[in-house]
């Protein structure tokens, strides 16, 4: 079907508004459908360029639904500029025959995909993969064993470990994924019923995160439509074989094809992303990486216009011969301030600088001469710690003024006196802390925050740990808590605040605080003299690192 004039007016406005050159093309779009193994059939969009010799075909697999966004940012987008474009809907979702198991499908499904392109007259062998969040996922799963013909990848905040996003920190990651749960549960549904699913969703899904047990709390939610709830919440053991099929960390070995990772520092997949790189880089993968100041769903909404033109140059460089796309392999915002900035490598050096747990609440760079005493605070599941942002995908998200939180009496606050000078923050702070626990079943919630001269306290890395429930209540603990990579300034005259808490809820599940569906509240005893924040700070000034406008 070819695109109709006002089609084309409406891409040429998309196009300057993403600062994006005109197209070079026209296009025309048909529906597919690509049979699998089983016989299962899924439903496509193939978008093909008017031209005698096109660049290639990029294929982006999605459970979202082949409209808007996607189809304008992605299918219009590159079709117009040379490439064909192979939007498939997964199995299960929007026409697509099936039934939706996410994640552990798409290895098979993405493969069979392949084996059909080969077949048809418009594919010339080239192929490039793209998409973010679980279009990035379904890339992964395709890397573990690259078809001959895959010459490029270009991954936003995309996961290559499911179970590590829902169950890492030792409890279930509750917001975010009953949250996209109940998103996947309605998105089919049409107009109004849609409008409303999407303006209803935070009061619906309350008591489902505040019931217990978690399974039986969402099912008057969820009402039997998303059976992989309830089946990720009966396994929570890291080492269960149940698993399998949602890691696809041996693509980080196998992968041996440019690939472009876009993440956001407030991206609930950020070390992910970043585990990507690093696993690529020394391994001589060509790999490049982008990070912005952005939330997982800011990637595609304020990052747009950046994500798609770093995207054009990677296609149009690995798959059509075009002219370098980077200057830098590396590109990353500097929070705390507005600036871009060049590397040739991920982290930059740094050396630890020890910030030490004072009385007083205070944190000083001069460690204490004996002891400091103890801090305390009482952590109660009944009322349970509130999260303010952070790296999530669903409620409260990213950078928050954390001033109501930490006033309340189950928070510990540790601040610095205003800073002399700036500090770069490069790479995952350590914070060492020594602590015991009146009852066995705890967690542990710890933050970092710039604090400005107004007392704004903003966030800028955290980390969340289930503690281990086998060890006697009141033992005495040594953590080492790896918190969020982060590159963030602290400008002088800022304080930098350490924050330490019993959880993050809704983020996490709270800790109930028995194994028995009761709840009981528990005590946390902080050795001061026997804690100590290392903080990552930039070996050389932050001045010669190139700075660009975005």
């Amino acid at each position: 079907m070819a695109i109709s004039k006002r089609q084309r007016l409406v891409d040429a406005t998309l196009s300057r508004l993403l600062g994006q050159a005109p197209a070079l093309h026209g296009y025309s779009a048909e529906r597919v459908r690509t049979p699998m193994r089983d016989g299962v059939r899924l439903l496509g969009d193939h978008f093909a360029p008017h031209t005698d010799r096109p660049h290639g075909t990029v294929l982006i697999r999605t459970p979202y639904g082949r409209g808007l966004p996607t189809s304008a940012l992605n299918g219009r987008l590159f079709a117009a500029r040379g490439y064909h474009v192979l939007l498939q809907s997964v199995r299960g979702t929007f026409g697509s025959e099936g039934e939706f198991t996410p994640m552990a499908q798409e290895t098979e499904d993405g493969q069979d995909t392949v084996a059909w392109l080969r077949e048809q007259p418009w594919f010339d062998g080239r192929l490039a993969t793209l998409g973010a969040s679980y279009l990035g996922w379904t890339q992964w799963t395709l890397l573990q064993d690259p078809p001959p013909e895959l010459r490029a990848a270009v991954i936003y905040v995309g996961p290559h470990d499911f179970r590590e996003a829902v169950y890492g920190t030792g409890s279930f990651t509750l917001g975010d994924f009953l949250g996209w749960s109940d998103q996947i549960v309605h998105q089919e549904d049409g107009g109004l019923r849609r409008v409303l699913s999407l303006a209803t969703a935070q009061r619906r899904l309350r008591p489902a995160l505040g019931g217990l047990p978690l399974a039986a709390a969402a099912e008057p939610v969820l009402r039997g439509r998303a059976p992989w709830y309830r089946e990720w919440l009966a396994h929570p053991d890291g080492d269960d074989p149940w698993w399998e099929p949602y890691r696809a960390g041996s693509a980080l070995t196998t992968a041996d094809v440019p690939i472009l990772l876009i993440g956001g520092w407030q991206d609930l997949f950020l070390d992910q992303t970043l585990q990507q790189y690093e696993a690529l880089h020394s391994r001589g993968v060509d790999v490049a990486l982008t990070v912005g100041p952005w939330t997982h769903l800011q990637v595609a909404l304020h990052a747009a216009g950046t994500v798609s033109r770093e995207s054009l140059a990677w296609l149009d460089q690995h798959l059509a011969g075009g002219p370098a796309a980077r200057k830098s392999p590396v590109r990353v915002h500097r929070t705390g301030e507005r600036a871009w900035h060049e590397l040739p490598a991920w982290p930059p050096p740094s050396e630890p600088v020890a910030f030490h747990l004072r009385a007083g609440r205070r944190l000083t760079t001069t460690g204490p001469d004996g002891s400091e005493g103890v801090a305390e605070f009482r952590y109660d599941p009944a009322d349970p710690t509130p999260s303010a942002g952070g790296r999530t995908l669903t409620g409260s998200m990213g950078v928050k003024d954390n001033r109501a939180l930490e006033a309340r009496r189950d928070v510990l606050v540790f601040t610095t006196d205003p800073l002399p000078t700036a500090v770069d923050v490069i790479g995952s702070p350590v914070l060492e802390l020594t602590v015991s626990v009146d009852n066995p079943h705890a967690d542990v919630f710890v933050r970092l925050c710039d604090v400005d001269p107004a007392g704004r306290s903003r966030n800028f890395t955290d980390r969340h740990r289930r503690l281990d429930a086998t060890l006697p209540a009141g033992a005495r603990q040594r953590l080492t808590l790896t918190l969020d990579p982060c590159f963030h300034r602290l400008l002088a005259g800022h304080r930098l605040r350490l924050q330490i808490s019993g959880g993050a809820f809704p983020r996490f599940a709270r800790n109930p605080g028995t194994d028995d569906g009761g709840l009981a509240a528990t005590r946390h005893t902080v050795d001061i003299a026997g804690s100590r924040l290392d903080l990552p700070v930039a070996v050389a000034p932050p001045s010669p690192i190139r700075s660009l406008d975005d």
